[in-house]
């Protein structure tokens, strides 16, 4: 009895294992593949599949979706006999399951290894300064070669990308120096073109403010000289309207001779010979009024041409 309980166990779990191996659930965007007997038999792809249990035999699980795959710094050498390191990035898809076990050992080292000397000639015919600066270009050659040979492999190179490019360190502070030189060459331009700028603003806001105050000052004269010439036509209209006689500029003229001469400065004052005219005007005038003035003489020393006192008795 406890024998054929054994047997019974025994044949449960046999049941139980084959069923196990029978059913294969693959998982989306991934793929298996099936050896019967060491041979491939077929992929299968995502969803339940049955195989033969203790025949068929489940290699590989192959992962479908897009892979990244950094690669360690490598040294390469450019044309102008320098060394830079160079740190790449892959990016890959695998797009058949069976080549991609069957065809190529292991498509990652192999990817690894056809990078570092496709790297190596790309950048073998470039000196350090395209390097530094044609990244766009390196990454489309290193991508067509390694999606070129890579297809029979089963794996589909999307894209390629160059993660860092490290000169030297003598290079690099070289360049920090000439960096450095041309940033301070660049400042100073800038400053002079500031400076020149400054000044010719300058210039030209002192030749316009120039302008402008010369401008002013002739405007200013003009008008000063039209209001003096406007009084002098006021003052002769004046004169003209109230028709003045030559005893009225005589009398006028010896009114203007005290101002003259007045200030401190005036040391030596000499009499204009125009004054005799004035005074023989005014005694004139004078010799019409002075018959009906007392004191006054018109006979005197009979010239008539000017008064006569008459002297007083003394008075005891």
């Amino acid at each position: 009895m406890s024998a054929v309980i054994i047997v019974l166990i025994i044949l449960v779990v046999l049941v139980f294992i084959a069923l196990i191996k029978t059913i294969q659930v693959i998982p989306q965007a991934s793929a298996a593949i099936v050896e019967r007997f060491g041979r491939y038999t077929r992929t299968l792809n995502a969803g339940l599949n049955i195989v033969v249990p203790f025949i068929d035999r489940i290699r590989n699980r192959i992962d479908l979706r897009e892979q990244v795959v950094p690669f360690p710094p490598q040294p390469v050498i450019t044309q102008d006999n320098l060394v830079v390191n160079i740190d790449t990035v892959i990016y890959y898809q695998v797009t058949d399951a069976r080549a991609a076990t069957y065809e190529v050992a292991s498509y990652i080292q192999a990817i690894e290894q056809l990078t570092v000397t496709t790297l190596r000639n790309i950048i073998g015919g470039m000196d350090l300064e395209r390097t530094l600066t044609s990244r766009e270009e390196i990454n489309a050659a290193l991508r067509g070669v390694l999606d070129e040979a890579t297809g029979k492999w089963g794996i589909r190179v999307n894209r390629v990308e160059l993660k860092a490019i490290e000169p030297p360190t003598s290079i690099q502070d070289s360049m920090e120096k000439q960096m450095r030189a041309d940033r301070d060459k660049r400042a100073a331009i800038l400053t002079a073109e500031g400076i020149r700028q400054s000044q010719i603003l300058t210039a030209e806001g002192e030749k316009q403010s120039a302008i402008l105050r010369a401008e002013g000052e002739a405007k200013a004269a003009a008008l000063k000289a039209e209001g003096e010439a406007q009084a002098v036509r006021t003052v002769f209209e004046a004169i003209h309207a109230g028709d003045p006689d030559q005893k009225l500029l005589s009398y006028q003229y010896l009114q203007m001779l005290p101002k003259i001469a007045e200030g401190d400065a005036n040391k030596l004052w000499i009499v204009p010979s125009e004054i005799g005219d004035a005074l023989k005007g005014l005694s004139g005038a004078f010799g019409n009024v002075a018959p009906g003035v007392p004191g006054f003489n018109t006979k005197g020393n009979g010239s008539g041409s000017g008064p006569e006192r008459r002297e007083e008795p003394p008075v005891d």
